[in-house]
């Protein structure tokens, strides 16, 4: 079992930063892809980024490539999305997810997730 919980989120200007954490208990947090994805009101959630459990290999939506770095720390049980160059249609609630085995884009191959963060992008 796998407790995940965001943090980070807030409002941000057009064209700023905001890093986002998720904070997973549990001692096997290492052998646990990771994945970020997020959804807006009144659309499906969407794949935002990916990170392995051993290659730390990642991944991208083609939206957010080049302005969001997602990282990991094993040490702290901790995942991360770093996101520059926000725009307004970043604007969205963020959720981490977690699943055993290799990343994939697709929310129903993650078991666990978040509650979510708020981001919101001001024009």
């Amino acid at each position: 079992q796998v407790q995940l919980v965001e943090s980070g989120g807030g409002l941000v200007q057009a064209g700023g930063s905001l890093r986002l954490s998720c904070a997973a208990s549990g001692r096997t947090f290492s052998t646990y892809a990771m994945g970020w994805f997020r959804q807006a009101p009144g659309k499906e959630r969407e794949f935002v980024a990916a990170i392995g459990w051993s290659t730390g290999s990642t991944y991208y939506a083609d939206s957010v490539k080049g302005r969001f770095t997602i990282s990991r720390d094993n040490a702290k049980n901790t995942v991360y999305l770093q996101m520059n160059s926000l725009k307004p249609e970043d604007t969205a609630v963020y959720y981490c997810a977690a699943r055993r085995g290799a990343s994939s884009r697709g929310p129903y191959d993650y078991n666990y997730w978040g509650q979510g963060t708020q981001v919101t992008v001001s024009s």
